[in-house]
Order: structure tokens, then C-alpha cells, then sequence
């Protein structure tokens, strides 16, 4: 039996096996969390014309200080008709066109309104208080560049930039299969020896969030026929991820019938702790993930390992995980042979994150790991990690 490979390598692996999906034109208003294909550039200039950053006169500063006959008004949307004439001065909204001829705004607080005059008693310099025309990005520039994600913010770039479709990677199809004679659905009467599903449902919801099309397979037996049925099915779709069935008893049969189904194994077992027994193959372009039916274990290796694969597919420019810094509120105990992910909740302490360890982190206290907020990194070697130590951690609940 070969030995466990590195968490390093192990996501070195699956990403060296995540090609690109294809491309599509995805409409603005249905691209949120898509990743984009390539670099989007700008229609137009943004402001598309010098704008007032506030609510005063546009004048021109050449005039100032003085008392301005008030010309007429440019309001946002409503631009002034015509250039602005020595001794004039236009009232202006925020957002408003500067006319021509303008090149300064005073804001209203600081003037004198009286009739159809305003008395401006400072001077003001030249291009105070106005956006100027292609000030955040020029028409033909880069507003998003291939590999970004589609946040809220870069949405809204896109369209001020005038772009109604933005060319994405296609969504990953994802099939999530849960395996074992025990498992019985929500809702229905529990037979002795027998477990409520859950790991299927947790899989499918954190790999949605992410922008895959998952498709959730009933669970199946520890049976040879039925596995193979439900496995070939799941073998059409981009990603598979099986729970269970992926360690050395005597029902752990899912291995060798994705054998048979042509999977090439590329890793077995990786140094972590929770999560040893994970496996990563491939068959054509589709990328199989077997995951420890253990629910804490399965949980910690879609974060490390399908997750990544997921954006990686989708092109996002670092597709692992973010892990932050933050300090231990208690000592940990160092592994010699795995690196290990506890989980923890944080606080904040003044200035510092503390990361609080739970009780209780057998692999299969999934209800225990629900209260958690992070996952402690606590690297292979030896000795303790005191009180204090700085280490890093992985946000749970983002995608």
C-alpha cells in the first residue's frame, strides 16, 4: 500500500487535472457569482462626460471670487443647454453634465443665493469638485479581467460601463453521490442500525454556492450492481463526488468499481487529518472525488480538494483555498505524520482574530461542527502550538 501524499501535492494534482470548461455569453443580470472567461473592457468612458460631485454652480474659477448671474440649471439628466459665459454660473446636481466653458463647482453651502444671483465669496481652483470625463476608466480599458469573480461590485462596473453580457465559463455539472447500506432520507422512520443522509445535501449545497449544476443521486448500497449503475450515471457529468466507500473494509467497494468504469486513480489517502482516506481520479475530462463517508471528514475535503477543482474549472485566478492569520486562544498538540484542520469559532479580541477550538472533534460530530466558523490549520511536525501562536485558518460558509 503506497503512502499518503502531502496535502500540497495532493491539491497540486487535482488542479493539473481541472481543464478550463468552455466559454458562454452570460446576460449581466443572471452572471452573478460566474466567473469571467476573459478580460471585459469598457463601451464607454466613465463618466461618459464631466460630472459634479456635488449639489452648487458650476462656474468658471478664473471668475472667482464674484457675485454670478445664475444662467439656468444642469441636472442629472438634464444637462444645461449651451456653454457657460464669462460672469455666469450654473446650478448643479450631483452627478449633473458640467457645461461647457465650466471648470470648477462651489457646493451650495458655501455661497449666497439671492433672485437670480449667487454671491461666491471664495475663489476655487480649476477642476475642483468635478468628475472628469473617463476619470474611472477610459472606453477600450480592462474593467474585469479573465479569472475574476463576479462579486456584487464588478457587477455593477460591468453595466456603468455599458457591458449587458459578459462572456463566463460555463457552470461545472456536478453529480454528488452518498453511499452505504445505513443511509435512510430526512423524515423517514429510522430501522436499527440505520443513519439519516446528510452527507449528500451538505456536499450539493456548499458546491451550488460555488456556481455548480449539482445533481443528487439517491444514495446507494454497499452493493457492486447498484453502485455501478448510480456511478456510471454520475460519470457523465463534470465533477463526481462520492461519500463513502473509499477506505479498506469489506463493503469499501467504490473504488473498484470506478476501476472498472475506467477511472484512472490518481491519488489515494493524503496526510490530513480529518479526511486520510479521500481519493481523486479521472475518466476523459471528468473529475471523480471520492470523500471518508465520516460527515466532518467528507466536509473538510470538499473545502480542500473538490472546492478548488470547482473554481479552478471555472477559471478563477487562485482557486485555493484563502487561508488568514489569527491567534490560538488555546494550546494544540502538533501531529508528527498529518496536518491537521480543527475546527474553531473566532472572536475579536482588540485588535486580534482568536481562534477558539471546539470540543469535540471526532469526524463524525457533524452537529458539533455546525456551531464552527473556521478550520484551524495546525501543520504536521512536532511539539505544541501554544496559546498565542499565530497560525492560519479557513473562513467557512464562503464560497
Amino acid at each position: 500500500m503506497a503512502s499518503p501524499i502531502t496535502l500540497d501535492e495532493a491539491q497540486a494534482q487535482v488542479l493539473a487535472h481541472a481543464r478550463l470548461l468552455s466559454s458562454e455569453r452570460v446576460p449581466i443580470a443572471a452572471a452573478a457569482g460566474r466567473v469571467v472567461a476573459e478580460d471585459v473592457r469598457a463601451l464607454v468612458d466613465l463618466p461618459p462626460f464631466p460630472s459634479s460631485a456635488m449639489d452648487g454652480f458650476a462656474v468658471r474659477s478664473a471668475d472667482l471670487p464674484a457675485t454670478s448671474r445664475i444662467a439656468g440649471e444642469s441636472a442629472a439628466g438634464s444637462p444645461f443647454e449651451g456653454g457657460l459665459e464669462p460672469g455666469g454660473a450654473v446650478a448643479i446636481s450631483t452627478g449633473g453634465v458640467v457645461p461647457d466653458g465650466a471648470d470648477a463647482v462651489v457646493p451650495i453651502e458655501s455661497v449666497v443665493v439671492r433672485d437670480n444671483s449667487v454671491q461666491i465669496p471664495e475663489s476655487a481652483e480649476a477642476g475642483s469638485n468635478v468628475r472628469p470625463r473617463g476619470g474611472d476608466v477610459a472606453a477600450g480599458e480592462v474593467v474585469l479581467s479573465a479569472g475574476t469573480a463576479l462579486t456584487p461590485a464588478r457587477i455593477a462596473a460591468a453595466a456603468a460601463a455599458g457591458i449587458a453580457w459578459l462572456p463566463c465559463a460555463r457552470r461545472p455539472r456536478v453529480a454528488v453521490l452518498a453511499t452505504g447500506n445505513e443511509l435512510v432520507s430526512p423524515g423517514q422512520s429510522l430501522e436499527p442500525g440505520q443513519i439519516y443522509e446528510a452527507n449528500g445535501l451538505m456536499l450539493a449545497s456548499a458546491l451550488s454556492e460555488l456556481g455548480a449544476d449539482v445533481l443528487t443521486e439517491p444514495p446507494a448500497a454497499d452493493d457492486e450492481a447498484a453502485l455501478e449503475q448510480a456511478l456510471e450515471r454520475g460519470l457523465s457529468a463534470d465533477v463526481l463526488v462520492t461519500s463513502g466507500g473509499v477506505s479498506v473494509g469489506e463493503h469499501d467497494l467504490v473504488r473498484e468499481v470506478e476501476r472498472r468504469l475506467g477511472v484512472e486513480e490518481v491519488f489515494w489517502r493524503v496526510s490530513i487529518k480529518p479526511g486520510k482516506p479521500v481519493s481523486f481520479g479521472v475518466v476523459g475530462d471528468t473529475l471523480v472525488f471520492g470523500l471518508p463517508g465520516n460527515p466532518v471528514s467528507a466536509f473538510v475535503g470538499c473545502e480542500l480538494f473538490v472546492k478548488p477543482a470547482l473554481r479552478a474549472l471555472q477559471g478563477l485566478a487562485d482557486p485555493l483555498p484563502r487561508l488568514e492569520p489569527g491567534r490560538l486562544a488555546i494550546g494544540l498538540r502538533r501531529n508528527e505524520e498529518r496536518d491537521e484542520f480543527v475546527r474553531a469559532r473566532t472572536r475579536i479580541e482588540g485588535d486580534a482574530l482568536v481562534l477558539e477550538p471546539l470540543t469535540g472533534q471526532e469526524s463524525h460530530m457533524i452537529v458539533r461542527s455546525s456551531v464552527a466558523d473556521g478550520l484551524v490549520h495546525v501543520p504536521r511536525g512536532n511539539g505544541e502550538l501554544v496559546a498565542g501562536s499565530v497560525v492560519r485558518w479557513l473562513r467557512l460558509g464562503a464560497a
